[in-house]
């Protein structure tokens, strides 16, 4: 008895057709177009880059060039490093006593800021009392409120309390105007933090002082460097508030200095010192950023992310 054999398949027979799933790309156009999205948030990223760096470095490199240099070849390399630009910015223009009242007025409002702010958001935060939506949002309409509309009030206030051309009096008005972002950002990040370490806390017979500083300050330490940072760049480069309060010539700040360099130069213009006293005011907020980048990012992060 003969089995019959099944003939071999035909070689040239084509395969059965396989059925397409609907919907899904195939691999090829996914890579293609995340290329295109790569290069093009890539080729984004690298001209604002350039925008952003570019200005600055060409104000460091005109702050060592001569007057006539900056005129002629305003985009060429110096060819020699003048210092003395810095120095006469430093001595003659008096940006050394700028600088330090700048440092003594920002160093103690922050302080100030961070203090009182993380306060109140703690309490905002953490405590359900009558009235605590109310000075919440009382301290959220302190943010949308102009300064510009508060400045002839402001300047009779402390014309009152005998705080009128005055560091101290200065600085009482750059905390009261930094506070309202202050305990809106971190009532928000006091908010995500959990509420078991502090219940513990208070199982073990903390009070309620000792919590706050020894507990959850330290939490929200990625908060705090956050609005500390931006409270620094508002505050270091805060024009308006000491122009109208702060009219004393041996107490004016940075920003004042500049001003008062650039109107006195009259018809000569001392443009090497200017750009000069200009990278002076302008390092130690670059320095800030710089140092403390990685954590301004986490602190923003924490704080929208519950």
């Amino acid at each position: 008895m003969k089995t019959t054999d099944t003939p071999p398949a035909d070689a040239t027979e084509e395969p059965p057709p396989v059925t397409k799933t609907t919907g899904a790309p195939a691999p090829r156009e996914k890579s293609a177009e995340g290329r295109t999205l790569n290069v093009f948030s890539h080729g984004m990223l690298i001209l604002w880059a350039f925008m952003v760096v570019m200005p600055l470095l060409w104000a460091v490199m005109t702050s060592f060039k001569r007057d006539r240099d900056i005129f002629s070849s305003p985009w060429a390399l110096p060819d020699t490093l003048h210092f003395d630009n810095w120095s006469r910015a430093w001595t003659e223009a008096h940006m050394s006593d700028y600088f330090l009242n700048t440092v003594i007025v920002v160093g103690f409002s922050l302080v100030g800021t961070m203090l009182l702010g993380s306060m109140a958001a703690y309490v905002l935060a953490r405590f359900d009392f009558p009235g605590n939506r109310f000075i919440y949002f009382l301290f959220i309409g302190g943010m949308s409120f102009p300064i510009i509309l508060a400045l002839v009030p402001l300047f009779y206030v402390m014309q009152n309390l005998s705080l009128l051309n005055t560091l101290p009096g200065l600085i009482l008005v750059y905390i009261a105007y930094s506070l309202p972002f202050t305990v809106f950002f971190m009532t928000a990040f006091f908010r995500t933090l959990p509420t078991s370490v502090a219940e513990a806390a208070f199982v073990d017979g903390a009070s309620h002082t000792r919590t706050f500083f020894q507990v959850m300050l330290p939490m929200a330490k990625p908060g705090l460097i956050s609005i500390s940072i931006f409270n620094f760049l508002g505050q270091w480069n805060q024009y308006m508030l000491p122009t109208v309060l702060n009219t004393e010539p041996d107490g004016k700040v940075l920003t004042q200095g500049l001003v008062q360099l650039a109107v006195s130069q009259g018809y000569k213009g001392d443009w090497s010192g200017l750009f000069a006293g200009l990278v002076m005011a302008m390092l130690p907020v670059l320095a800030a950023y710089i140092v403390f980048q990685r954590q301004v990012v986490q602190g923003l992060t924490a704080g929208a992310l519950k």
